[in-house]
């Protein structure tokens, strides 16, 4: 048998070992009694703080639950990681891979990386946290920050199969590498960290694993609440690792930093010694440790539980319980005073600017989802809620909040939800799941895919869609969800718009379903994808039904038509307003069925404009609602004269404090759109 080829070059893009010590530290000692200067655990918390509320002023969301959790975990495995590389001359990533799987912890690694200016990364950059300006994204993104992050992260349980690859690609180039992956309780749910926990020991057994310590924070919580009162315990599943072949270490106290630093160095030296037996550190952890308020709270403090920049100080005096707070977390505290002021100044003109607009405030689109679903549950339909953590941000917490019997929260584990589901849908049931689109149409698809398979059908809310999550970055912006949902047979994909369109058509969903089982017939899966933002509650459609696009704006003599779906249906009507400045007629469509779009209505229209088209989503070009709209016309005999569809280029995103930031950047916003349909007019 010929030997397998040495790897392929691959220079290391990750910065090198720091050449200093932290500049707020603490000390513990190694097994040979010498003392290490590591990040103290404080000053990560404080840092995250700070740099959330950086975050929150700008408009985007953050976390604060899961990195004050790892504080001592991550001090004690980067200080190990380093004083070892500094002991032997070598680079601390020839010596380590280290992998975070806790995505939503990202921000408090940037902080312990900025404490020792690892790679240039100073306290400044951390101000800009989620920034369109920023390398460091809501969660850990190589592409733009691969001086700081081997393997991107983000979604739960998605890095801890790909730390697996790397140990494996250490040992058959004979490399003894140690692999440290951390992870977190809720990531352990998902199927992909199951696979792994079950395939790493099963292949270091064979010798085909390097070194491998994975280092689990378990305090049984997750994002809306305990995990063992919300679904199911999760001790049998860590209690069954030793069954599965891992050496596995307690490490009751998870916040005692020379505990977390000893256990750390002896699970290397114990998987140096053995690689056929990687270890795993259960370690036990408090989310939002550090702040009583916090730490007692259901979730955790999973995200940034501060309302404003005055209650910084007295934040920080409790992290530091009685010690003096560094003089520079006070005066970027300060600073954050100084821009709420300049803000609310700002603010408090704008309305009364706007004092005499009756304009309804815009609200989430999710308010309809949840009416809808509500009246149809109050109607006596059997409509069964299936969450996967997320539902305070889909629409779904108040439906489950008025039918909790008709709820049921799986975890972290959204192909197990969908697949639920379905299972449902076969005895009677109406099944509802709900995510957000990045996780439902790469996790759900396969479920998806077999529930129609099946004739189980199910009823999606997946909201969260491209850009409209633009504060978690790349790693959540789903940019391929109706390329990836549109070709399963008995699917029906919707974009929704606004709160009325949503409680119109989930509410027609959800009757057609039921009239069709009651018919004895099988009745379609349906797909509704929607943003985060907030939107108009109506766009002024007079009607809404399922498969029929909405002319929102006509022209006398039109000379293009605007079709939109979703959430750029906004910017497109913005559009046809400068267009209309210039003396251009554009119709504005919306869409709304994506996959079945209503040829005859949108193809009128496209005749009316003498075969000019602009399309526009928040979706990548290829694949998308431009593609399936055009093939529909030109199918149905629709002559267009002349086209143009914006989509996203190829590329992925990135973290911004909003979403119109990015469509700027990607050429999605109003200017770009009344731009296009100027070029097809000219």
């Amino acid at each position: 048998m010929t030997e397998m080829p040495a790897p392929l070059s691959l220079p290391s893009r990750l910065a090198g070992t720091p050449t200093r010590d932290p500049e707020f530290f603490t000390t513990v000692k190694n097994r040979a009694g010498e003392p290490v200067k590591v990040a103290d655990p404080a000053s990560t918390r404080a840092l995250v703080a700070l740099m959330d509320m950086n975050a929150v002023m700008g408009g985007a969301a953050s976390h604060w639950g899961g990195p004050s959790a790892f504080a001592e975990l991550m001090s004690a495995t980067h200080g190990l990681m380093f004083s070892e590389a500094r002991k032997s001359g070598v680079e601390w990533h020839e010596m380590f891979s280290f992998v975070n799987d806790g995505g939503h912890c990202e921000n408090g690694l940037y902080a312990l990386k900025a404490n020792y200016g690892f790679g240039g990364l100073k306290f400044e950059e951390l101000k800009k946290f989620r920034s369109m300006d920023s390398r460091l994204t809501g969660h850990g993104e190589s592409h733009l920050y691969p001086e700081g992050v081997l393997l991107s992260n983000g979604p739960l349980g998605s890095a801890l199969p790909q730390s697996q690859g790397l140990a494996f690609a250490d040992a058959m180039a004979g490399k003894k590498r140690v692999t440290i992956a951390a992870i977190t309780d809720g990531g352990c749910m998902e199927g992909e960290a199951r696979e792994s926990m079950a395939a790493i020991p099963g292949l270091a057994a064979n010798g085909k694993m390097g070194p491998f310590v994975m280092i689990i924070s378990d305090n049984n919580t997750k994002l809306t609440g305990r995990i063992d009162k919300d679904c199911f315990s999760m001790t049998p599943t860590f209690e069954s690792l030793k069954t599965l072949g891992w050496d596995v270490v307690d490490l009751m106290e998870g916040h005692d930093l020379q505990k977390c630093f000893t256990t750390i160095e002896s699970a290397v030296e114990r998987a140096r010694r053995n690689p056929k037996k990687p270890v795993a550190i259960h370690a036990r952890t408090i989310k939002g440790y550090g702040v009583k308020k916090t730490a007692e709270s259901a979730s955790g403090g999973h995200g940034f539980p501060l309302k404003g920049p005055d209650e910084l100080v007295a934040f920080l005096a409790e992290i530091y319980t009685g010690l003096e707070v560094p003089k520079l977390f006070l005066l970027w505290a300060d600073e954050h005073v100084g821009q709420a002021s300049e803000k609310a100044a700002k603010k408090a003109a704008a309305q009364a600017k706007s004092a005499g607009d009756a304009k309804p405030a815009d609200i989430k689109v999710q308010v309809g989802v949840s009416k809808a679903l509500i009246a149809k549950r109050a109607a006596g339909l059997p409509v069964l809620s299936i969450s996967a953590d997320l539902p305070g941000s889909t629409g779904m917490a108040d439906f489950q909040k008025a039918y909790p019997a008709s709820t049921q929260d799986i975890g972290v584990a959204e192909s197990n939800m969908v697949s639920m589901a379905a299972g449902a849908a076969k005895f009677g049931y109406i099944p509802v799941v709900d995510t957000f689109a990045q996780f439902g149409v790469t996790k759900g698809a396969l479920p998806l895919t077999m529930a129609a398979l099946s004739q189980a059908p199910v009823i999606c809310i997946f909201s969260h869609v491209g850009f409209q999550d633009a504060a978690d970055g790349a790693s959540h912006q789903a940019l391929c969800y109706f390329a990836m949902t549109s070709g399963i047979p008995h699917t029906r994909v919707v974009a929704l718009s606004c709160s009325d369109e949503a409680e119109a058509l989930v509410g027609q969903a959800v009757d057609e379903y039921a009239a069709a089982v009651k018919s004895g017939k099988t009745p379609e899966s349906y797909v509704f994808f929607l943003g985060r933002e907030n939107f108009p509650p109506s766009y002024g459609a007079k009607s809404y039904r399922l498969g029929s696009a909405q002319v929102l704006r006509d022209a006398d003599k039109p000379s293009v038509v605007i079709a939109a779906a979703g959430a750029t249906v906004g910017q497109a009507l913005a559009a046809a307003d400068k267009l209309a400045k210039d003396g251009v007629g554009a119709i504005v469509v919306n869409v709304s069925s994506i996959n079945h779009p209503d040829v005859k209505s949108i193809g009128d229209a496209v005749k009316r404009a003498g075969g000019r088209l602009v399309t526009v989503e928040d979706h990548q070009r290829i694949g998308g609602m431009g593609a399936i709209l055009t093939q529909a016309l030109l199918q149905a005999g629709v002559e267009l004269k002349r086209v143009r569809a914006l989509g996203v280029e190829g590329e992925f995103g990135q973290s911004a404090y909003n979403a119109i930031d990015l469509y700027k950047k990607h050429g999605l916003d109003a200017d770009a759109i009344a731009k296009a349909a100027a070029q097809l007019v000219k």
